[in-house]
This record gives C-alpha cells, sequence and structure tokens, in this order.
C-alpha cells in the first residue's frame, strides 16, 4: 500500500512526500484508529540502539521525579527532549512551556529534568535577550534553552521583553533570524544572524504571548495530591543516569538523523497549518522509534491540543464575538443601544471597564471593524432607523472565530449557555481527565546496555 493510499485510509490529512527513501521508511500509521502496521521496510540505519526501548527508558527516568498533569504530557515531554537532538533535520522546533497556577508545582523541576536528557543545553532563569542572542554563536555548537521564571519576563508585574519574544517567535523556523548592525573597518553593516534554536520555558500563569502560545507544547503542572508520590531528585545521585540516556538519545539520533530529515509524518485530520510545525518532529521522532511510540504520540497531540483549547481564555475580540451572538439569540437585528444594554449587563464580562471606560457604541464599532463588521441603518417595529447591526454581518466571523452552535440551540438561553461554556474553557476534555498514579520505575532506567 503506498503512502496516499494509507493516508486516504485512515481519514488523514494530506501532507507532503518527500524522497522514494523516506516514504519507503514511513510507518504506516492509522491516526484514526490508533493502529499501527508494519512498514514495507525497516527505517533506515535504526538497527543497533531500539528506540522504542529507549523512549521508554526516558519516560520511566522522567516519571521517577516528576508528577505529569497527564500521560499526554509525559509523552510529550520524552519527545521533546528526543527531538533536540535532531535540530539539524527539522524545519521548525516547538517551544516547551511549564506553566503552574501556583508555586511548588513541579515546572521547574520538570524543565531540569528536560535539560539534562538535552544536548548542549543552556539554563537560565531571568535572563536578558542579549546574553542569549550571545549564546547563538557559542563555538562549541548552538544550545538548547532552558529559561525558567518566565513570569519575570511576561507576568501581570512584568513589563515584557519584545525583543525576546521575537527571538523566540523567529527562532520557531530553521529560516529564522533577526538582523543586528556590526561594525567593519569604519562603517556599520546589517547582518543576518540565524535565531534557530530549541526552548523550554517554565513560569507562573498564563504568561505566554500569543504568538509563543501558538507555537508551543504547553504542560500545566499542578500540586500533587495526597497519595501522590514522587523520587526525590539529588543532583549528585541521578546526574549520571539522566547523562547516559542524554548519550544514548545522541547516538539513537545518529542512527536516523539523514532518514528523519526526509521523513514526512502522516497527520491526524485535527492537525495542520501551525499545529502541524508544532507537532511534525515529535511525531517523526516516535516514527522511528516505532513500536508504541506512533501511537502515543498523537495521540498525546490531539489530547494536548483538545486541553489547550479548552483552558485557553479566547482574545478580547472573540469573547466580544461569543457575547454578541449570545445576545442576538435568534433575532436578526438588533440597535447598538439595545446590544449594549445586554453586554452591560453581564457585570462579569470584561465590557464595563475596557482600561478604565465602558463599552461605547463608538469603542463597539472599533472593535467589530477588525471583522470587517459595521453597523447600519436597522428598521424596528416602531418604524424608526436607528443605528444597529444585523445578524447576517456576523455570520462569517462567527464561522472563522466560534466554534459552531450545537443543533438545535436557537434560543437565546441556549446560545448564552453554549456561550458559556465556550468563555470558561468548561470541556468534556477536563471532565473526562484521568488522575495518574506518579512515579517511575527504578529499575535499570537509564543503564545503557553495555
Amino acid at each position: 500500500m503506498s503512502r496516499i493510499d494509507l493516508n486516504r485510509g485512515a481519514g488523514a490529512a494530506s501532507t507532503a512526500t518527500g524522497p522514494d527513501d523516506a516514504k519507503a521508511a514511513s510507518p504506516a500509521f492509522s491516526p484514526s484508529t490508533n493502529e499501527e502496521t508494519a512498514p514495507d521496510e525497516q527505517l533506515p540505519g535504526a538497527v543497533s540502539i531500539d528506540g522504542a526501548d529507549l523512549l521508554n527508558r526516558v519516560r520511566d527516568f522522567a516519571s521517577r521525579f516528576i508528577c505529569f498533569p497527564s500521560e499526554a504530557a509525559g509523552i510529550a515531554q520524552v519527545l521533546w527532549a528526543a527531538h533536540t537532538h535532531l535540530m539539524d533535520a527539522w524545519e521548525t522546533t516547538p517551544r516547551l512551556a511549564f506553566l503552574s497556577a501556583e508555586p511548588g508545582s513541579g515546572k521547574s523541576l520538570a524543565l531540569r529534568i528536560t535539560a539534562l536528557l538535552s544536548p548542549l543545553a543552556l539554563e537560565a532563569a531571568n535572563a536578558s535577550t542579549a546574553s542569549l542572542i550571545r549564546a547563538l554563536d557559542d563555538p562549541a555548537g548552538r544550545p538548547a534553552f532552558f529559561i525558567d521564571e518566565f513570569d519575570t519576563k511576561f507576568g501581570p508585574k512584568a513589563k515584557g521583553d519584545e525583543e525576546l519574544r521575537c527571538m523566540l517567535n523567529a527562532g520557531h523556523s530553521a529560516d529564522g533570524f533577526f538582523l543586528r548592525n556590526e561594525k567593519e573597518k569604519d562603517s556599520w553593516h546589517p547582518v543576518r544572524r540565524s535565531a534557530y534554536a530549541a526552548v523550554a520555558l517554565a513560569g507562573i500563569g498564563n504568561i505566554l504571548p500569543d504568538t509563543i502560545l501558538t507555537r508551543s507544547i504547553v504542560v500545566k503542572m499542578r500540586k500533587r495530591l495526597p497519595g501522590q508520590q514522587v523520587e526525590s531528585y539529588r543532583r549528585r545521585d541521578h546526574k549520571h543516569l539522566g547523562e547516559a540516556l542524554r548519550d544514548e538519545l545522541a547516538a539513537w539520533a545518529d542512527q536516523v538523523r539523514d532518514a528523519a530529515a526526509k521523513h514526512r509524518p502522516i497527520l491526524p485530520d485535527d492537525i495542520s497549518d501551525r499545529d502541524a510545525d508544532v507537532w511534525e518532529p515529535l511525531f517523526t521522532v516516535a516514527d522511528f522509534a516505532d513500536g508504541e511510540w506512533p501511537a502515543l504520540a498523537r495521540q498525546a497531540a490531539m489530547e494536548t491540543m483538545q486541553s489547550g483549547k479548552a483552558n485557553n481564555k479566547p482574545s478580547l475580540g472573540v469573547q466580544l464575538l461569543a457575547d454578541i451572538r449570545a445576545c442576538f439569540g435568534d433575532k436578526d437585528r438588533l440597535p447598538t443601544a439595545d446590544l449594549l444594554d445586554k453586554l452591560l449587563a453581564d457585570e462579569e464580562a470584561p465590557w464595563g471597564d475596557l482600561k478604565g471606560k465602558k463599552l461605547s457604541p463608538r469603542i463597539l464599532a472599533e472593535m467589530l471593524r477588525e471583522y470587517d463588521i459595521r453597523p447600519s441603518s436597522t428598521r424596528i417595529a416602531d418604524g424608526k432607523t436607528p443605528k444597529g447591526y444585523m445578524r447576517g454581518s456576523f455570520h462569517d466571523a462567527w464561522r472563522r472565530y466560534l466554534p459552531p452552535l450545537e443543533t438545535g440551540a436557537t434560543s437565546a438561553t441556549d446560545a448564552t449557555n453554549q456561550e458559556s461554556l465556550y468563555k470558561t474553557g468548561v470541556s468534556s476534555v477536563a471532565d473526562k481527565t484521568v488522575l495518574l498514579s506518579c512515579g517511575g520505575t527504578a529499575e535499570a532506567v537509564a543503564e545503557p546496555e553495555g
């Protein structure tokens, strides 16, 4: 069966194909059924180190010390650490963000363990952007950055750091760069400098700027419940075990490097565009590891993305669209005054205090103009024609930016209930979360064979 046939049969999104040898090396995986079939040919070079066994031992090692919030989070952490050993094989590299609502949730430890498993790891807290940029030219090789206390840069009390944000955004892509003026003799010249680098972050709160968030795999760390136990990480006792695993990951990466660069993983239907940029390197790692990892990677991706969408707060503009849809109910037009009354009646909504100002006809019109929605004269029952909004003007924006209403939700009450679920992030994803037991296996986790 050809690669294209596999994509069609699994209901997967069509993907670009590489050279013939890469296509022959692609594992036959069905995202819709989580089933695996043996590839027609063995992956080139993957002979001396069992990738699946190696990733299993990496997962067990990390789980000894980290109480992950879900199995998907642990899978993503292992795959991300492995992908840092193949940076020259990727077009994009996802950011890995360990975030938590409160201190003491294990995010800094998760960052430290991930750094231990990665090559040329540079751990920093509250580092200046200039120092990170200079580190990109390290003669020993381009480092993988591990930035703790990221909330000091983008938290509620921070001023932000546009230069750092731009660097992290550009460095997501292998061809990302920034310009720097460098002096040559007596004149200055703009020079392109590569920004490409693996980056993991840790911080308190939902602190990621949107442009970084869309390039990230987010792991929401939580305090352990009573009865959830993990082993205390001690550098002097455990560092050598992590280093042994790191060296094995490097040796395994050398075996699959050339074929991995040509590999085009099969993507589930719901993963495309920026999400594909984030997950393709990790899928490739999983495909070359083989065993259960191709299925685990795709399941982890879907769960992580669904959880992220359920918990992410929409932008102010999207929240306005959602609230307006609830206000319309089954009406086909609303005068501006009536629409504002409905919006301002919700005391929990932000419309009564927008940086010290209440939502007004002018502010409403400015916000909606971003979505090509404009007020017009609307004829009402008494024959008057006040300024207002037609339902049809919102259809395109609602389809593009909001989830569809459930079939049969035509009343204002039904619509309001659904918009409330959307705004607060409540979903069946959270309801189905299974509490995991913490603590990995201590038996020969990181002891390399031979």
